[in-house]
Parts: structure tokens; C-alpha cells; sequence
């Protein structure tokens, strides 16, 4: 006799959450909420089409059972990466990364087996930190993820736990009988540092998030067969400056730019960011000088690679 069993976690921003986000200058969008996942049942897939999570964790698992015995079993799962939120055309998008999938190897015991999975990346949604000593903000990539474990018993009964998580307002957790059991988190979301795959600043995990932007970014924005260039950008040198003409679409793979507007510094922006597009879609003139405050690293997508009619669907979902 076949058994099957799921696990799932979404994880979600509350409207209380926002509270707690500082106000910060320029438009630059920090997040919206979202609504409760329902009690019973979610439709991951009709709840990404809606921007109603940030990231989503689904395990499936099934046993097969002989005369009280366990004698095969298998697992398959995915991840599910929101978007982000809908942006205005001046504002600053985040792309969102989806990393890969965790299965460790179940562990078995006597009539019954342990599935794990983990799931998540960067999740399209930028957050702001406060610059220490500085009347402005950080604002960088959000990290999401989870890693949930299904218990599954010879005799059918199961045990769903929410094993870790990263620092987020909200995860909440479904059973395999796809009730809400619980719902947790943080009372504060992080900017991303240690993740399961690594700490965010190894060349692993850049290596991992560069690769998953330039599959992402090739599907939405570059022509047929365009590539990445990449470029680095000395601590002090401006990428771009204000009021000066420019048609390249940037993507900030790893590094810190201050945002100077006439002159004065009013924000930060870190890894993650997709920079110029309005630039690309308006008049041309860029509306920000960034300088970079460490040495950074960009992608650089030159106008002569940019799917223009892509760019400008991307630009006006934003607006919807």
C-alpha cells in the first residue's frame, strides 16, 4: 500500500510588519503585505500569480508499506519565489533568485522515515537598514527561506515540523493533511546574511545568485544569445552620474552604491538592485549619480542587448 504525505511553508508579509519599516527618502519601494495565506489548502501556484507570498517551501513524500513494513519510499518537492512588489518606474527593483532545492538523504528508522527539505533565495523585496551615524538608509535584497521536515509512519500517521527559517515576519505551516498548524516568525526581517547555502558574502553563494540572475534576465530582458558583462566598479568611482546621458541597464551583483542626488547622499543600495531603467525607457538622462562605497561588481546589459518591448512590459507591470 502506497502512502503520500506533503509538508508546505509560505512564507508572507503581515500589514503590522510595515510598521516597523522606517520611512526612507526618494521612491524607493520597500514591500507591501499580504493578506493570510487561507487555513485550509493553498494554491501556491494561483497565490504567486497574485504577489500573495514571498517564498513557498512544498515537500511531497510517499511511502510504500507490506505487511507493516516500510519497503520503498521517495520524495520530490519545490520552490516557489515571489516576485516582488509592483513597483513604479523610478523606483529601484530587486530581481528576485531563486536557489537551489535541499533534499538531504531521508533518514529511516523502525516503521517509519524523515524527509527534509529546503527552499528559498533572494525574494524580490527590498528591505531598508539604517546606515550607522548616517541621516539615510541601506536598503539591499531580502533573503527567505525555510526547511521543513515530514515524519511518515508505517501505520499512515504523520508529523510535519518547521525545522529552520530565516528572519521574516511570517512563515506559516501546512500538514499533509493541508491544514494550518502553525504560523511563526520574527519580529523583525533581516537584510540577508548566513543562509544554507552559504553566508551571503562567499563566492559560492555569488557565484549561485549570479548564475540564477543571468538565466532569470535572459528570459525577461536580453536579446537572444546576449550575455552579461561584467564590470568593477572601484571604492569612490560613479557608475552612473546625474543628468548625464546613458542607455545601459545595470544589475548590482555584489556591492554597496551610494545614491547622491545634487549632490547630497540620500540612500544606499546593495547587491541585487536593477539600476537605470529609467534611464533606458525615458529620456535617457539619469536621474541619480551612484558611487560605489566599496568595490563592487555589476552586470551590464547594453542597450543594443535589451529586448526593449520586454523592458517595457516589465516597467508597466509595475504600474498596474
Amino acid at each position: 500500500m502506497r502512502i503520500d504525505a506533503s509538508a508546505t511553508a509560505i512564507t508572507w508579509l503581515p500589514f503590522d510588519a510595515l510598521d516597523r519599516i522606517n520611512v526612507i527618502p526618494l521612491e524607493l519601494a520597500v514591500a507591501h503585505y499580504h493578506e493570510p495565506p487561507p487555513g485550509l489548502g493553498p494554491d501556491l501556484d494561483d497565490l504567486r500569480q497574485r504577489d500573495a507570498l514571498r517564498e513557498a517551501n512544498e515537500l511531497r513524500a510517499w511511502i510504500e508499506v507490506d505487511g507493516g513494513e516500510i519497503v520503498d519510499y521517495g520524495q520530490t518537492g519545490r520552490s516557489l519565489i515571489g516576485e516582488g512588489p509592483e513597483l513604479e518606474a523610478q523606483q529601484v527593483a530587486f530581481a528576485a533568485v531563486e536557489l537551489p532545492v535541499i533534499q538531504p538523504e531521508p533518514q529511516i528508522g523502525g516503521g517509519w522515515v524523515r524527509f527534509t527539505q529546503t527552499v528559498g533565495g533572494r525574494i524580490g523585496l527590498p528591505a531598508p537598514k539604517p546606515v550607522v551615524g548616517r541621516p539615510y538608509f541601506h536598503v539591499g535584497a531580502v533573503s527567505a527561506w525555510t526547511t521543513v521536515e515530514l515524519l511518515m509512519r508505517a501505520d499512515g500517521t504523520t508529523e510535519t515540523r518547521l525545522v529552520a527559517a530565516s528572519p521574516f515576519p511570517r512563515h506559516s505551516l501546512y500538514a499533509a493533511d493541508r491544514r494550518l498548524v502553525d504560523v511563526f516568525g520574527a519580529a523583525e526581517f533581516e537584510l540577508g546574511e548566513g543562509t544554507p547555502w552559504g553566508d551571503e558574502g562567499t563566492p559560492a553563494f555569488a557565484a549561485a545568485v549570479e548564475s540564477e540572475l543571468e538565466r532569470r534576465l535572459a528570459a525577461s530582458i536580453l536579446r537572444d544569445g546576449a550575455k552579461l558583462v561584467r564590470r568593477r566598479v572601484a571604492r569612490g568611482e560613479m557608475l552612473v552620474e546625474q543628468g548625464q546621458t546613458g542607455h545601459d541597464l545595470f544589475v548590482l551583483l555584489d556591492g554597496v552604491f551610494d545614491v547622491e542626488i545634487d549632490g547630497e547622499v540620500v540612500a544606499q543600495v546593495g547587491s541585487g538592485a536593477i539600476l537605470g531603467e529609467r534611464a533606458v525607457l525615458g529620456d535617457g538622462r539619469r536621474t541619480a549619480t551612484l558611487r560605489a562605497v566599496r568595490s563592487s561588481r555589476v552586470a551590464v546589459i547594453g542597450s543594443d542587448e535589451i529586448s526593449r518591448p520586454n523592458l517595457v512590459e516589465i516597467s508597466a507591470s509595475r504600474t498596474r
